[in-house]
């Protein structure tokens, strides 16, 4: 049915496969969000969110009854300054400088396909439709357009609004957050978030939502390591297939917040967007502002069946390009290899050795362009050093590509050197508070990408190299956050639009680079996994998933990057022991089989490898494609966390074809023990009466007796031993 409109009851419903999204009109015109959850068949669902007395609260002009107070109503989008003291999502100071708004419903539309959003990433596709609901606020012209995109097939709901002004005055808007939801059902929840540090991104931790708010955010320009702007909400029980789940994704890369709270009648209120902290937007008359899409996936099977219906979604509605599903090539990355310290001898040295053991793509990181053999200089410059490539970069792109083997390169082109001819020509393009010292990270700044000519001036210097080199592939780095935040563009009074604009200057260059360059694989980094967001996978459709490239603490790392991102945006690769993060020592095979859960490369020099550890990476590319499909396309289950070692010492997980037919599981143990008892894994996704055989033994298992029992993990006398089991039809 997709959306359903009954306008007796004033009721629209949004129903995908598994699940059901209501909001009403009610009587005052107010704009009622009535339910969220399974499925059912269609009745008006308000009954389950009206107030029948809560006391200490106002009550709006033209109420009937005491009650009718917008502190107790379930509100599609909450405004601050009226008498809603919850979690409000829009906070408008009028023309005449009063703070509130009271929307109240125009019109609605539907249309096939889904919405995009002007200068925002948003899911895309025909395989949608779009519910358009607008209000007008009871004094002033000012306009609140909902945006509803309904994927049936994933239970993906999204949602945006654009606020637009038709005052003969300007607005300024002090907060511009995306979404308010009630969930109506008088109970506690859970939140799962994912905070982190640089080197440890996306830690899954679980809290209880109580009266006090439990906020998730970012204020440093960008999504960062330490938080994640993706949130999951489920039942005080829920576990990977047990519990009402909902997921909720911002498509959005800078300033975020998600907040819950429960409110005064019980109830949990959720809201998500922009970061409200220092925003300050000013909306001119007959202009509009509009607000990141937020991603909502309600499940009533647990945490898997979420999971694995968002990674469907973004693998295929919201990342774009020939290599969305195309199969990546295996690279080598010289960054840990070399650093700065490497000239073009070297690199094509390590592209010989790396060919022969089956990689198709070497990439040069830092240190080929301006002056540039550290940190503390050139950033800015995007003008290849010969003297260090002995040549041109098109004849170093040549002499790879001679060897039968893609040619990739690295940028930072959000950031500046101090020390770089673009800082000196141009010192006003980087952020810098007047009358103060600027701060560094990395001996660097962060450019103004709020002003369009600092955007067309480092479009320009990345085409002219792009233009000139056989380039297959780059990596678009962001090493430091954003601080000094000043604009010299924007007058005093402007000041909070800044990170804002900052975000659109940036999306706007992915969106003209990606368009130029469609034939090149874009690989998002921010000092690894520092903006690992649904907005930077809409212009590249892998992600760097962490500078951290050890396999045992790469577990955690990809587990918690599971809940909302597929394994074909993971960015892995294999690395040197002792590992140059923690300086511990893993079996390569182990670092191999993590790294197969992920794209698959290597971060090393592939010259100074033994003749047998050069024979197990052969091994290995040849068992990554082997396993290519079943892992990036299949079906994706966290079977055993390593975030509860009282449980047990392994993480394991599984990828299975949608048919069941076939399953891969890696299993990997975190930490030793003696007299080990033995530890068995139960798969998911088979087919319960068919007989299967793991790694082609002769013992057959039928599937409902792996998917309830399991088998029993291969203990293995090693240092962090690993194996892969491969289940097929018997």
């Amino acid at each position: 049915m997709g959306i359903y409109i009954n306008k007796e009851d004033k009721t629209y419903t949004l129903t995908t496969n598994n699940s059901m999204y209501q909001i009403k009109v009610d009587k005052y015109g107010i704009l009622e969000h009535t339910y969220y959850g399974e499925k059912m068949d269609y009745m008006d669902m308000s009954y389950s969110v009206k107030c029948e007395g809560a006391s200490f609260s106002p009550t709006f002009a033209g109420a009937e009854r005491w009650e009718d107070s917008y502190n107790h109503k379930a509100q599609e989008l909450s405004c601050a300054g009226i008498g809603d003291f919850r979690l409000t999502a829009v906070g408008v100071r009028n023309t005449d400088g009063s703070f509130g708004c009271e929307p109240r419903f125009v019109s609605y539309e539907i249309k096939e396909g889904k919405y995009s959003l002007n200068g925002l990433p948003a899911f895309y596709g025909d395989n949608a439709q779009t519910l358009i609901v607008t209000l007008k606020d009871k004094v002033y012209d000012i306009y609140f357009h909902l945006y509803y995109g309904v994927f049936e097939e994933y239970d993906l709901i999204t949602r945006s609004l654009i606020i637009e002004n038709k005052t003969e005055g300007k607005i300024n808007l002090e907060k511009a957050m995306t979404l308010t939801l009630d969930l109506p059902a008088s109970k506690t929840y859970d939140m799962l978030y994912f905070h982190g540090r640089h080197t440890r991104e996306r830690m899954m931790e679980r809290a209880t939502i109580k009266h006090s708010q439990l906020t998730v955010e970012s204020m440093r320009g960008a999504s960062s390591h330490m938080e994640n702007p993706f949130v999951v909400v489920c039942d005080k029980n829920a576990n990977e297939e047990y519990g009402n789940t909902w997921g909720i994704g911002l498509v959005y890369s800078g300033n975020f917040k998600i907040s819950a709270e429960k409110n005064l009648q019980e109830k949990t209120r959720i809201v998500a967007g922009i970061n409200p902290e220092n925003f300050n937007y000013e909306v001119l008359p007959n202009d509009s502002f509009v607000c990141p899409e937020v991603a909502m996936i309600y499940s009533n099977s647990g945490f898997a069946q979420m999971s694995n219906n968002f990674h469907k979604a973004i693998r295929n509605n919201l990342c774009r390009g020939q290599y969305k599903n195309a199969q990546r090539p295996v690279l080598i990355n010289n960054w840990e290899g070399t650093y700065f310290n490497f000239n073009a001898d070297k690199l094509v040295a390590m592209a010989k050795d790396a060919k022969e053991l089956g990689v198709e793509l070497f990439v040069m990181d830092d240190g080929w362009f301006g002056k540039r053999d550290d940190d503390h200089s050139g950033l800015g410059d995007w003008t290849p050093n010969e003297k260090k490539l002995q040549g041109t970069l098109s004849s170093l792109a040549k002499r790879i590509n001679d060897l039968d083997m893609k040619f990739g390169i690295w940028f930072e082109p959000e950031c500046i050197s101090e020390d770089s001819d673009l800082y000196r020509a141009h010192p006003d393009y980087a952020f810098k508070m007047p009358s103060r010292v600027p701060q560094t990270s990395r001996n660097q700044y962060v450019l103004d990408f709020s002003r369009s000519e600092v955007v067309d001036n480092i479009y320009n210097q990345l085409v002219n190299v792009l233009d000139n080199a056989n380039i297959s592939y780059v990596k678009w780095d962001f090493n430091r956050h954003i601080t000094d935040l000043y604009s010299v563009a924007l007058p005093a009074e402007r000041q909070g639009e800044v990170y804002h604009r900052y975000i659109l200057g940036l999306y706007s260059l992915l969106e003209r680079i990606t368009t130029k360059y469609p034939n090149i694989l874009f690989e998002s980094c921010s000092g690894g996994g520092g903006r690992f967001d649904m907005g930077m996978l809409h212009y590249m459709p892998q992600v760097w998933t962490s500078d951290n490239s050890d396999a045992i603490d790469r577990l955690k790392i990809q587990y918690g990057t599971s809940f909302a991102y597929p394994v074909s945006t993971m960015g892995a690769h294999v690395s040197t022991c002792p590992n140059h993060q923690n300086a511990r020592i893993t079996p390569l095979k182990t670092r191999g089989n993590v790294a197969y859960f992920g794209t698959y490369g290597l971060e090393l020099d592939v010259t100074k490898m033994t003749s047998e550890e050069k024979e197990e990476i052969k091994r290995q590319i040849k068992e990554f494609k082997k396993y290519y499909e079943l892992i990036q396309r299949g079906d994706y289950y966290r079977l055993i966390s390593p975030f509860t070692p009282e449980e047990s010492l392994h993480c394991v997980w599984e990828t299975v074809k949608p048919d069941g037919t076939e399953a891969l599981v890696c299993a990997v143990r975190y930490e030793t023990d003696a007299c080990t008892a033995p530890e068995y894994a139960r798969v998911k996704g088979l087919i319960k009466d068919k007989w299967y055989r793991i790694n082609g033994s002769e013992e057959k298992y039928l599937g409902s007796a792996l998917m309830n029992t399991g088998f029993k993990l291969d203990y293995i006398f090693d240092i962090y031993p690993s194996k892969l089991y491969h289940i097929t039809l018997a």
